[in-house]
Order: structure tokens, then sequence, then C-alpha cells
């Protein structure tokens, strides 16, 4: 199905797929610097895949992204059947690279993948399109899968959040002075903490304040709060993420007296 689709991407008189004008109001004319030719991805390639397409009746309008752009849904994995096969963007999927394909984001997005079901998160590079299933927003490699917990679970609802293109991470620079385009590389590593684990939300909610207090002036570190079904009753986690290490986690956990487990990205 990816072989095919990537052929009707490139080849769309040929294959029968309608496209779209270039002067859609989805697509920008002429796409940002960074999302031309990468080492993943060449020019003609970044050009073909932003053009809308049709799969399974239904049309797509691929469409340029910002940093700290965000999207809600369902994800899924892919994995050994693909494993070698030709992806989007042209280069060959190897379920052991933490990349992703999605349907409308531009090749070589990097992508932060957080599953809200178990707080776990990891780093993801767009490079084939899909998942063309009902609801589904991202179908990560068995690689990002397995670190967010979807080779248990199969799918999971899950926050994206766009933090870099062309195959690097990265963040708006703030400094005095700096250009507007001028970014700065941020850390892939995430480790968290669970500080907190309720049956009612509003006890988690309480706990998640303290947190997002204590931490209000250090924007390295965030709190959230998953929800989770334990013996048929709902379970609200509340996580502490943003830690550089296991280490830096395990010595703030020791420090402050907590049990919780930690999640490594």
């Amino acid at each position: 199905m990816r072989n095919l689709l990537l052929a009707m991407i490139a080849l769309p008189i040929l294959f029968g797929v309608q496209g779209c004008m270039h002067d859609d109001a989805s697509v920008s004319p002429k796409p940002p610097k960074h999302y031309r030719a990468t080492k993943f991805t060449s020019a003609a390639r970044h050009k073909a895949t932003m053009k809308c397409y049709t799969v399974l009746g239904k049309t797509y309008r691929p469409t340029y992204v910002k940093i700290g752009q965000t999207m809600r849904g369902v994800a899924s994995w892919y994995g050994p059947h693909f494993h070698g096969k030709y992806t989007s963007n042209g280069e060959r999927y190897n379920m052991y690279a933490k990349t992703a394909a999605h349907k409308t984001w531009p090749m070589d997005t990097m992508v932060r993948v957080t599953n809200l079901e178990n707080g776990r998160s990891t780093v993801v590079r767009i490079n084939d399109r899909g998942p063309f299933v009902k609801g589904r927003i991202i179908d990560c490699s068995y690689a990002a899968g397995k670190a967010l917990g979807l080779d248990k679970s199969g799918i999971a609802k899950v926050e994206l959040k766009v933090i870099g293109f062309a195959g690097k991470v990265r963040v708006p620079s703030h400094k005095k002075g700096a250009k507007k385009s001028e970014e700065q590389r941020i850390r892939l590593r995430d480790f968290g903490i669970q500080v907190g684990a309720f049956r009612s939300k509003s006890g988690a909610e309480r706990v998640r304040r303290r947190y997002a207090k204590m931490f209000a002036d250090d924007r390295r570190y965030r709190v959230r709060i998953t929800r989770t079904q334990q013996d048929g009753a709902p379970l609200y986690r509340v996580w502490l993420t943003g830690f550089d290490t296991e280490e830096a986690a395990k010595a703030f956990r020791s420090c402050r007296g907590i049990d919780g487990p930690i999640v490594r990205p």
C-alpha cells in the first residue's frame, strides 16, 4: 500500500489520482527554506509529497506547519511487513529508526509524540504518508511505537507537537536582537516521573497545580495528567517531565521522596 501511495503521489496522472492546483489555499505556493532539499528528501520529492492526493475516495491536502503546532488523535504503528520498503520521501523504511507516517505534514518534520494514556513521549521524523484508517493521525515506526508503549496497546490517544524541520529538532531563539528566522537546537531526551495517581480527577488536578506552580519559572519542565482504566475504574496519573537524563530524574525522585515510576523517552 505504501509503495503504491508513493507512486500515486509522484505520478498522479499515470495512476489516475486527482491532483490539486498549486495555488490551493491550504498549501503555500512557495515552501519555506527549511522544507527544500534535505539529506533525507530531495527537493523534487518534497514538491511531489506536498501536492494533494486522493486515497480510498478521500482527498488529503498537505500543508506547511509551524514550531509549536499541535494535533490530537489516535496513533498506531507499523513494523516488519514494511521493513526495507520505500516510503513516500524515497528512503527505505527502517523499523528500528524513529520515523512516522502522517497524512498532511511535510517530509522531515520533527514531531514530539506524547502518549496521553501513559505519559510516555518520543521524537519522530515524518518520512511517509498515512495512516489511512479513520480516526488515526500518525503511524509510528516499530522503534517509536515501542518507546510510546504501542507495541503492547496497539493504538493510543496521542498529542503531536511540531518541534523541528529538515530532520533537526529546533525551537525559536528568544535572544535579544535575534532574527525571527534564527533557531536553536533543543535536547531530544525527556525523562519524566509520575508524581501522583488518583481515582478522582480533582485530586490529580490539585497535585498538577502544585507542581506547575513549583516549576512556573522553568520552561524545561511540564506537568500533565493522563487518564487510564484500572480495575474497571478511572485512574488519573500526574506526570512531571523534562529531565535530561534518567539519573537526573532518579535524583529528583529520591530528594522529594517520590515512589512513582520513571518514564523513558
